[in-house]
């Protein structure tokens, strides 16, 4: 039995509103999974039941190899969950708060201070550790909210935007949490709006729209199916620039929303599949119709492009 996470055609309703619409989800064991989508697709409902804190309508999950549906109590043995906000009491110091969670999983007291000493230093949160947490800063909470979901170490680690509201710092300081995690061999399953988080930390990207899953795949192969290539077209004048756009996109059999608008005046791209053109093509074409450059580069999709036509595509479907 995989004891990663494996869901089926997960459908869920909060009355005449579809959350779900027979979402599919599989993040291999020992992984870092990411479920990524816009606000509403979906994202935290299939963690609540993932995590057995709600129900599917229909379909089916398993999780560290249990049933979520029959075997929710072993689900929970070999889980953690880290939501969208921190859960760390603001009266207690960080080292306190470590604490009374090893106690909650019947550490002895003893033990219970040496893992949250171990934590403490991990997260590099040591020198903070006798502050009261409601002093902390909101990366230094996230933080502590990951190591107390680490007192007892789980199979499976959920992380619900873990970074939402964090300044850049303090996310590349959990992103480094994350990634070692991942290296030791702890499945994290892992929502985000963050394409660049996606980007970097996840082995595998789910993309979800709509309360289901609209692609998935490591994220070089999205951005190579679903991104293709970007021409990046600088030209003198920005009528040129948009003539050479129309041009490539036509020979590509595409039409004008394969064009998108440049930064500055004068800059365009022009997104094709894969393999369409190599600059010499797309230089000898345009300089058979006297269309010159300023300038021109190939380059392979970005993350935020491919969620942008997935998404697009899910809006419209």
């Amino acid at each position: 039995m995989e004891r990663g996470v494996v869901a089926e055609g997960l459908t869920k309703s909060f009355g005449s509103s579809r959350a779900l619409e027979g979402l599919d989800l599989h993040v291999q064991e020992g992984t870092v999974g990411a479920l990524l989508g816009p606000n509403g697709a979906g994202k935290t409902t299939t963690i609540r039941i993932l995590t057995t804190l709600d129900t599917a309508d229909t379909g089916q999950a398993f999780v560290g190899g249990f049933d979520i549906a029959r075997q929710s109590h072993s689900v929970r043995t070999v889980i953690a969950l880290t939501g969208q906000y921190a859960a760390v009491d603001g009266d207690l110091t960080g080292r306190e708060n470590l604490i009374m969670v090893g106690r909650l999983y019947h550490l002895t007291r003893a033990a219970a201070k040496r893992r949250a000493d171990e934590l403490l230093e991990r997260f590099m949160l040591g020198a903070a550790a006798g502050r009261l947490t409601g002093t902390y800063s909101g990366g230094m909470r996230r933080r502590l909210d990951l190591a107390a979901s680490l007192v007892k170490p789980p199979g499976v680690l959920f992380l619900d935007e873990p970074t939402t509201g964090l300044d850049p710092p303090s996310r590349e300081e959990l992103w480094t949490v994350v990634r070692d995690l991942g290296r030791e061999g702890t499945t994290v399953v892992l929502t985000t709006q963050y394409l660049e988080e996606a980007d970097r930390l996840a082995d595998h990207v789910t993309v979800v729209n709509h309360g289901r899953a609209v692609a998935s795949g490591k994220p070089a192969e999205l951005k190579a199916t679903y991104g293709g290539d970007v021409l990046e077209l600088v030209a003198p004048e920005q009528t040129v620039a948009d003539q050479a756009a129309k041009l490539l996109a036509h020979r590509a059999g595409l039409g004008e929303s394969a064009i998108g608008a440049g930064t500055v005046a004068g800059r365009v791209n022009v997104t094709v599949p894969s393999g369409t053109y190599s600059v010499v093509d797309a230089v000898r074409l345009l300089d058979a119709e006297n269309l010159l450059l300023d300038d021109i580069a190939l380059r392979r999709a970005s993350l935020d492009e491919v969620f942008a036509a997935l998404t697009a595509e899910g809006a419209s479907s």
